[in-house]
């Protein structure tokens, strides 16, 4: 008979481990986070989306986050001067979901999410665990990590959880590669002062640059500037992150009007190493939640919203390991096929075709049909239907039958 999870050690108190350890704490498993307590000053994920709000109501979290961010009405994808899409999170009220997010500071956002777990009781060793392998696919505590914790005994945990982001503890630990998408990206962004604010007050602004994109996400303060581009385009704009982001920003028109007044007040981070997923992500006695599992694009924001959700799911699964895993898969699968929509210019295609379609047959027919096709993706960006069957057949029968007003290659990230 299979042993059930009573103990679980969770390392790494980020997002996806602060989540996952207060859901466990809630549900009375005997829980245990390892954290050394470093972060960087600067964390990408800053711009969330309404399905983190009902996670948030869970933890009993969301007036706290409301005090430290900022109220988001939607995003806006702009086009040069010459054209902008607004997007307006009132689109998903048909979804079972809040009509806005939050836009927040990243820290201070995890600290919440750090503090909930010890009110809730978990206990913590602000250490970095050791762990070692054990056969070929098994893993634990090492013995000096097993003594900062007195009150397991002496005796291992049965399940151990890697929640440490991006440095893939378990993965580098037992050699499991990884797959690689298809962009070679690099990300530098900063927070500024002297940008100008977009109406509404909030709203994202994600723009397309001659080569990649760039986002705005207004803070309470500051506003996070950022751009994302292919590595070799990044590397002709200067030998510095500071130097590339600065020549990014001159070079292109609207990011340059809207910070004439800019004054960099952070200094800039780099980020590298998108698209990357774990091609295993459980074995015996242990399991990976969030960015060490997988990390799918910063495009639409999805990556804390996976991080929570992969902590919710595996609170559900702690005995059924593969069907934990088998639904994270699914979840950023899901994600990188909407993803690449916007990439490859197919879905702002379809943009433009729908709009095209309303204005020769004004009828209220067609603005049904415009409404529930919004409607749909809306949901799909916003964490609600992203999995659903439907929402995905709509967008690939109309991204290749509903774009014959526009031609997606014009459109498309490069």
């Amino acid at each position: 008979m299979k042993k059930k999870v009573q103990s679980v050690v969770v390392i790494g108190s980020g997002p996806s481990g602060a989540a996952l350890v207060s859901f466990l704490a809630m549900k009375g498993v005997d829980v245990t986070v390892f954290d050394d307590g470093r972060r960087p000053d600067l964390v990408v994920g800053e711009s969330l989306i309404p399905a983190i709000i009902p996670v948030l109501r869970k933890l009993s979290l969301e007036e706290r986050v409301a005090e430290i961010g900022v109220y988001k009405p939607g995003v806006s994808f702009t086009f040069g001067r010459e054209e902008e899409i607004d997007f307006c999170f009132k689109a998903v009220e048909g979804c079972d979901l809040p009509t806005y997010a939050y836009n927040v500071p990243r820290p201070a956002f995890d600290a919440l999410l750090d503090a909930r777990a010890t009110e809730l009781g978990a206990r913590r060793v602000p250490a970095r665990a050791r762990i070692e392998r054990v056969g070929e696919d098994g893993l634990r505590l090492s013995d000096e990590s097993l003594a900062l914790a007195p009150w397991l005994q002496g005796r291992q945990p049965d399940l151990l959880v890697d929640s440490t982001g991006r440095s893939r503890l378990f993965a580098r630990t037992l050699e499991i590669p990884a797959d690689v998408g298809p962009r070679r990206d690099v990300a530098y962004f900063a927070h500024y002062h002297g940008f100008e604010d977009e109406e509404p007050r909030g709203q994202v602004i994600i723009g397309r640059l001659a080569r990649g994109w760039s986002w705005r996400i207004p803070l309470r303060d500051r506003i996070s500037v950022g751009v994302v581009m292919n590595k070799d385009d990044a590397a002709p704009l200067g030998a510095t992150p500071e130097e590339r982001l600065e020549a990014a920003i001159a070079r292109d028109p609207v990011l340059a009007e809207a910070g004439t007044q800019r004054e960099r007040i952070t200094e800039v981070a780099t980020y590298t190493n998108y698209q990357l997923v774990s091609q295993r992500g459980f074995g015996p006695g242990w399991v990976m939640t969030g960015d060490a599992f997988g990390f799918v694009d910063p495009m639409l924001s999805p990556g804390l919203w996976l991080a929570l959700r992969s902590a919710e799911l595996l609170t559900g699964n702690l005995d059924d390991l593969p069907s934990y895993a088998r639904q994270i898969n699914e979840l950023i699968r899901a994600w990188m096929e909407l993803i690449e929509y916007y990439y490859n210019g197919r879905m702002f295609a379809m943009y433009h075709t729908g709009m095209a379609i309303e204005r020769q047959y004004p009828f209220a027919a067609t603005k049904l049909v415009h409404k529930h096709i919004e409607t749909q993706i809306a949901c799909m960006a916003s964490g609600a239907s992203t999995l659903s069957r439907y929402s995905r057949g709509m967008v690939k029968f109309l991204s290749r039958r509903g774009i014959w007003q526009s031609d997606p290659e014009a459109l498309a990230i490069r």
